[in-house]
């Protein structure tokens, strides 16, 4: 035994850290919080462009990978989740995004009172510390920095006036509801560092002498005491261990993790725990379903007469020129995330509200941690932000070390693929603009061999890959089938709570770190006021 708590906080990513910080202010109440990861203090971890040494590295990444993929040809893909201090805000693309409001207004339609976009705004601006102060939509003085990125390429400014020539409006800021338009994105930087969850929520308040922090802590199973949750059990460092909570267990694991340690501990779909000789203590049909991620398209091009990092990165001269001029300003390559341009749109008139982002990029390589082109190049990602494929997240044996089978079945709805099509259209109408064609551009990835539908599908298939935004596993929601309820609480289970990026009913339009982060700051309140 390592002692009974108030609170066990499982996970110490986005949301752990910050619920970490708000449940542990009152000193009167005790708090655990569990990583499985360790420290923080590898330094890839906080030059930004470090996230290229970071991803797929065990010291930070747990390295998961996917079953093969039917929509993608078969393949498998590396599937990157925070493992360290600061979860996936220590090795993501640092990139502030909200979505939009129409995607928390669905959340409450669905039944989800209190998730609204006039509901969650709040806790998106009680964090935060926007680079140009608050106001109405904005907070400031709050722990999650945001900045304008440190770089600019004339490449992508090129591809900005393409946008606008399609209709495609320039705007200032992604995070006022509408994120219709396009812009530089901005960052979770603080003078080109990187502003993780650690350093923003976490060290700050380690000095708490009733916040206890331990990393390498690999949970194994939930612990039960007459039908409810009272503590958990973990592996450190070989070593099991157990520690129990007088009042809540808030799993915080992501939504790969919650999932996994819910079905490792008995709770999920009946057959999946049978296939995996793990016991039924409660049968939970929807635990593991409903895995949304954006899909990411990469479409890339050859150009020359313009300056991309390709050439750059790719010589000994230029890299030393990189390091150095990181070294005396912390900007340049070195302080950028790894896109600088956003783009949101729609596929089609018929959209509500954009459908499409882009995730534009003054360089191309074959896949994230493998070298730059040596030719002049820029890539053009894009994303389906609603998909309607769906997928799982299953344990497949009651080892706790074992990773559980992750299938997000990209491409396996009609809708889905034609979207798809039409994004890698859309690419190639922007680029046909004469603010881009200038520079002579020549596709090379898919490749414009690829025309019909049915061969756009296919060159989905094969550029297509992660873009690192898993969600929606332990989906909240007012239905028998619902994992959680609108105040994050286990169906059926007393004493435990769910918060992070396995909550979301749908996937929200962008990327999903702050998202997670607001969801854990009103987890924090419902928490705090429920045990008044």
């Amino acid at each position: 035994m390592t002692g009974t708590f108030d609170y066990i906080v499982v996970g110490a990513g986005t949301a752990g850290c910050l619920l970490a910080n708000r449940l542990s202010a009152d000193p009167n109440v005790s708090v655990l919080l569990l990583e499985a990861g360790g420290r923080d203090n590898y330094a890839w971890i906080h030059i930004p462009v470090g996230y290229l040494y970071c991803i797929s590295n065990p010291r930070t990444d747990w390295c998961f990978t996917t079953e093969a993929e039917a929509g993608l040809g078969g393949r498998s893909l590396a599937y990157p989740r925070g493992k360290v201090l600061g979860g996936c805000s220590s090795i993501n693309g640092m990139i502030y995004m909200r979505g939009q409001a129409r995607d928390y207004d669905q959340w409450r339609q669905m039944g989800c009172t209190g998730w609204g976009w006039d509901d969650v705004l709040p806790y998106f601006r009680k964090p935060e510390d926007y680079y140009r102060g608050a106001d109405e939509m904005h907070g400031a003085g709050g722990e999650w920095r945001v900045e304008e990125a440190r770089v600019r390429w004339d490449i992508l400014d090129a591809f900005q006036d393409a946008a606008e020539a399609l209709g495609i409006p320039r705007v200032d800021d992604f995070n006022r509801g509408s994120n219709e338009g396009s812009s530089y994105f901005k960052v979770n930087q603080r003078g080109g560092v990187r502003w993780n969850a650690s350093k923003a929520f976490l060290k700050p308040v380690r000095h708490r002498r009733n916040l206890r922090v331990e990393t390498g802590a690999h949970v194994r199973t939930l612990l039960f005491e007459d039908g409810a949750v009272r503590g958990v059990a973990y592996d450190r460092d070989g070593t099991a261990q157990e520690a129990r909570c007088r009042r809540e267990v808030v799993l915080a694991a992501g939504a790969i993790g919650s999932p996994h340690i819910l079905e490792l501990s008995g709770i999920g779909r009946g057959a999946v725990l049978q296939n995996a000789g793990i016991p039924v203590l409660k049968e939970h049909r929807s635990v593991g379903e409903n895995l949304q991620d954006h899909l990411q398209l990469r479409c890339a091009y050859k150009v020359s007469g313009i300056r991309t990092l390709n050439e750059q990165a790719s010589r000994l001269a230029g890299k030393a020129a990189i390091a150095l001029e990181y070294l005396v300003s912390r900007s340049g390559p070195m302080s950028m995330a790894p896109s600088q341009l956003g783009l949101f749109t729609r596929s089609d008139a018929s959209r509500e509200t954009p459908n499409l982002q882009y995730h534009v990029q003054p360089l191309s390589l074959d896949k994230f941690g493998e070298p730059v082109h040596p030719f002049p190049a820029f890539t053009a990602s894009v994303c389906n932000l609603r998909p309607d494929s769906r997928g799982s997240v299953h344990a497949v044996s009651g080892d706790f070390r074992k990773q559980p089978a992750i299938r997000p079945n990209y491409l396996s709805t009609e809708s889905d693929r034609h979207v798809a099509a039409d994004a890698i259209r859309l690419t190639r109408r922007i680029v046909a603009q004469p603010a881009l064609q200038r520079y002579a551009p020549k596709e090379f990835k898919p490749g414009d061999r690829y025309q019909s539908e049915e061969e756009l599908v296919e060159a989905a298939g094969q550029v297509g890959t992660t873009i690192f935004h898993p969600v929606g596993t332990c989906r909240m929601g007012v239905d028998p089938d619902a994992v959680v309820d609108p105040r994050l609480r286990l169906h059926g289970v007393a004493g435990l709570r769910i918060a992070d990026a396995s909550v979301m009913p749908t996937i929200t339009s962008g990327n999903t770190n702050s998202p997670t982060l607001m969801i854990a700051e009103k987890a924090a309140d419902m928490i705090l006021a429920d045990a008044r």
